[in-house]
């Protein structure tokens, strides 16, 4: 896969046909209130136009309110949240859906993703997804955490696939099989915790780092988008999300690109789709 990076205006178009940006921001752990505000505010100014939320960040009146006082139009900007795993099912998946939305002050969100695979119950949380994006509701939905299994399970019974899936990536947990599936699928793989949690220090990352100029962040970060991996690194600090965006002017060649590919460790940083409890 050969991607063209230009710059953060730059897009992956999902299967529908929706324009997602490649690279935004998350706020998982980011305090609701001025710290979120914030962070959203920054990100905006430095030119992100996506944000990237959830039920259970706790965070989304804080995402809203930054969004409406960008002064960004809202056709600019892409918006995800996430319906958590209490919520799951077909009814409660729908009033978790709007109480999001109430909570976002939008009328329509771009991606609306089932947070985690929760057995005997994530069939019908997708049903009830495939019926807000019917009803115009939202502009794509997807799932997050979800492995070959999961998504399979999904494909076999929905007329609608998936657009994306989110799930931990990152030089450690490469996941290879798993976005190789998605590609011939055409769902669109996304990163979460793409930074592993700040555990960077890692060799062979901060040779290209001093090899390109960059951060080891900026590194992996250019990795996971020459992969075609849409990514949204979290921080509130203005410093890092300005540095986390700078990295459209430097290029990882075929040789960094495999250097980085041999790390993979199956590491995870988060709890495993097959064994989690919340």
């Amino acid at each position: 896969m050969t991607i063209q990076l230009q710059g953060l205006t730059d897009v992956a178009v999902l299967h529908n046909g929706v324009r997602m940006p490649r690279l935004g921001l998350g706020v998982f752990k980011v305090k609701e209130g001025e710290e979120v505000e914030q962070a959203v505010r920054t990100a905006i100014e430095v030119g992100y136009r996506s944000i990237d939320t959830a039920k259970a960040y706790n965070n989304e009146e804080g995402v809203g309110r930054a969004i409406q006082d960008s002064g960004v139009p809202r056709d600019e900007l892409f918006i995800t949240t996430k319906v958590w795993n209490s919520d799951q099912g077909y009814d409660s998946t729908l009033r978790a859906f709007e109480a999001s939305r109430e909570r976002l002050g939008l009328d329509v969100i771009d991606l609306y993703l089932v947070h985690w695979p929760v057995k005997g119950k994530y069939l019908e949380t997708y049903r009830a997804l495939e019926r807000l994006y019917r009803d115009g509701a939202v502009r794509a939905i997807g799932v997050s955490n979800f492995q070959i299994h999961h998504l399979k399970d999904i494909l076999e019974a929905f007329e609608i696939k998936p657009m994306v899936n989110q799930v931990e990536y990152h030089p450690l947990l490469s996941q290879v099989e798993l976005r190789q599936f998605c590609e011939r699928q055409g769902i669109q793989l996304e990163a979460w915790s793409p930074l592993m949690q700040g555990n960077l220090d890692v060799p062979e990352i901060g040779q290209l780092a001093a090899k390109h100029g960059k951060t080891a962040a900026q590194v992996v970060l250019r990795w996971d988008l020459q992969h075609g991996v849409v990514t949204i690194p979290k921080s509130t600090n203005e410093k890092r999300i300005r540095e986390n965006a700078d990295v459209f002017d430097f290029e990882l060649s075929a040789e960094d690109m495999a250097l980085l590919d041999g790390l993979n460790r199956n590491r995870r940083f988060g709890s495993d789709p097959d064994n989690f409890n919340f």
